[in-house]
């Protein structure tokens, strides 16, 4: 027996457009339900969501056995917190805020077992190896893991050409509220410079051979992301779409007008 199959790996290198959605409630019982709604991917997020490790360990397990990939965000690409990822069955993850190719050369390494890096053997106590059943876990782990670094400001921006050429970087996601923030457009990340930014980032990103991903709460900056050769997109989060429709279902019933679009960001 080997590693579970990494699906959505596998996709990207065929080159079939991945969706997905953010979950940051800090729910497993809300990401299995999300889970068997249609969509390739699933990030579980521990960078803005109230999620630590036990809580993204346990929606990772509510998303096991689903036809919808779970993809992880961790508050930083720490070493430790990888590791306790990986062993509770973490596949794929998607670090923030790089911005050079030493930070993505280190995330390789801390997602694998040596000699190609620095991930501890302790896999046998997780979710990871079926809890020890699966033999032959840590000689085919590695070949499973899938790393998307997420540029979202300038000096990201500057150093993509060296980030793509990482080997074992699988993706590059542009971060668009934050690279608005960072290019003086807090709030607005549709801004014609920042989507200038954005183009030029995917086109970089393409030539290296590396999927393209991002995402947005807009359906029409959507449609915009992937005319523009998105390969892996999120179109909206938990959080947006229960304050969405619990608004709008009291709204109806009551006849009223819906109010005007606001938020910072997603």
């Amino acid at each position: 027996m080997s590693a579970p199959k990494n699906t959505f790996k596998a996709a990207l290198r065929e080159g079939r457009f991945q969706l997905g959605l953010w979950a940051a409630l800090g729910s497993a019982y809300a990401a299995e339900i999300l889970a068997t709604s249609g969509y390739d991917w699933l990030l579980i997020d521990g960078e803005h969501g109230p999620n630590d490790v036990p809580l993204m360990g346990a929606q990772l397990g509510a998303l096991r056995h689903t036809p919808t990939h779970a993809m992880v965000r961790p508050p930083m690409g720490e070493a430790w917190i990888l590791k306790q990822l990986l062993d509770q069955g973490a596949q794929t993850f998607l670090i923030p805020m790089v911005e050079s190719a030493e930070q993505a050369r280190a995330l390789v390494r801390a997602l694998r077992y040596p000699p190609h890096g620095i991930r501890g053997v302790g896999a046998g106590l997780g979710r990871a190896s079926d809890f020890n059943r699966v033999a032959d876990y840590v000689t085919t782990a590695n070949d499973e893991i899938c790393l998307i670094v997420q540029v979202e400001n300038r000096a990201g921006l500057a150093a993509i050409d060296e980030i793509a050429a990482v080997e074992g970087v699988d993706g590059v996601f542009i971060g668009p509220s934050d690279l608005a923030a960072d290019m003086g457009h807090l709030g607005n990340p549709g801004a014609p410079e920042v989507l200038a930014a954005i183009t030029h980032a995917f086109s970089r990103i393409k030539a290296h051979g590396k999927a393209r991903g991002i995402m947005t709460v807009s359906l029409p900056q959507a449609a915009v992301y992937r005319d523009l050769g998105a390969d892996f997109m999120a179109i909206g989060t938990d959080v947006n779409c229960l304050v969405g429709a619990v608004g709008d279902l009291r709204r109806q019933f009551l006849g009223e007008a819906a109010p005007a679009a606001r938020g910072g960001g997603y």
